[in-house]
Order: structure tokens, then C-alpha cells, then sequence
């Protein structure tokens, strides 16, 4: 059984989709914390931060963060990327993924 974002990732779940590419998708959160809120995603299934096969891919998905903060105009007045790692961290689906947080001021809003 694959999780939520692989299945998401393999359009067997519509998403608001707002990037893709060969390896990445970046959709909006269904529970956003911030005007723009997004995930970042590889599509190849990599449960977390610091597990097997996360260090081949963590450049390339803050890179493909960037791509997609620009991409929504975000970057010109900055935005936030937060990572949750394992159950400690926050990280509430073991697919890794990174969350955009922008679209409004964030000064004093999460730590």
C-alpha cells in the first residue's frame, strides 16, 4: 500500500496541483497556516529527511522549493520552507515533502 503523497504523486488523488516536473510536485495544503501555503513533494517515495536515498534528492527539492516560491511570487517579499522530520519534528506523513509558507508577513509567526 503505498501513503497519501505517493498516491497524490501518482494522480490517484486530485491535488491543487501547482508544479510538476520529472521528479517533484508541489501542490497547496487543505490546511493552510499561511495565505500561500504549498507542499513540495518527490514523487519517488522517500519517507524522510534523513533516511536512505533522501540525501540524492534534498538539493533538488529545496532547488525545485525556490523554483516554485518564484513561480508564485513569492520570492521578491520572501517566504519560509519548513521540513518536519519523523514523528518528533511534526512529521505527520512519512513521505518526505517541505512546506512554502508565504504570501503575508511571517515575522513572529512560527518558530
Amino acid at each position: 500500500m503505498s501513503c497519501i503523497f505517493c498516491k497524490i504523486a501518482a494522480g490517484e488523488i486530485p491535488s491543487a496541483r501547482v508544479f510538476e516536473n520529472a521528479e517533484f510536485i508541489a501542490i497547496r495544503d487543505i490546511q493552510p497556516q499561511a495565505k500561500v501555503h504549498l507542499l513540495v513533494m518527490p514523487k519517488a517515495h522517500v519517507e524522510c529527511l534523513d533516511s536512505s536515498g533522501a540525501a540524492e534528492v534534498n538539493s533538488k527539492l529545496l532547488n525545485t522549493a525556490v523554483e516554485v516560491a518564484r513561480q508564485e511570487d513569492l520570492a521578491a517579499d520572501g517566504f519560509r520552507v519548513v521540513v518536519n522530520t519523523r514523528e518528533w519534528g511534526g512529521q505527520t506523513v512519512a513521505h518526505l515533502h517541505l512546506h512554502i509558507l508565504g504570501g503575508e508577513q511571517l515575522r513572529g509567526r512560527f518558530a
